[in-house]
């Protein structure tokens, strides 16, 4: 059974950092992406950065236009897990924060699309005050 759990949110301030770790079980992660969204109510999830295998052991990231620079994903594909660096922290970050993986190498074109997705964790929290 794929399990994805993820650890590492709560409430900071303005400015401040956080950083989300999610591990992956139940199969193997090393090829395929794995990625962040966020969610906040009503509205859909939206995507944060992914990580997508390239051959060898590389991975190239992506990033949504609102966290470049400030977030960095990072990813340890012998442990199966990905994490989130989020720095200089908005109140607009406020969100729940989802891991997700693919069962498919995707193409670049199509890592922001959350219905590429296939395993999802249950979320975390992360408020940022004013």
């Amino acid at each position: 059974q794929v399990q994805l759990v993820e650890s590492g949110g709560g409430l900071v301030q303005t400015g401040g950092s956080l950083r989300l770790s999610c591990v992956a079980s139940g199969r193997t992660f090393g090829q395929y992406p794995m990625a962040w969204f966020r969610q906040v109510p009503g509205k859909e999830r939206s995507f944060v950065a992914a990580s997508r295998w390239i051959g060898g052991a590389a991975y190239t990231q992506y990033y949504a236009d609102s966290v470049k620079g400030r977030f960095t994903i990072s990813r340890d594909a012998a442990k199966s897990t990905v994490s989130l660096q989020m720095n200089s922290l908005k109140p607009e970050d406020t969100a729940v924060y989802f891991c997700a993986s693919s069962s498919s190498r995707l193409i670049a074109g199509t890592i922001p699309n959350a219905g590429n997705y296939d395993y999802w964790g249950q979320g975390t929290q992360v408020t940022v005050s004013s």
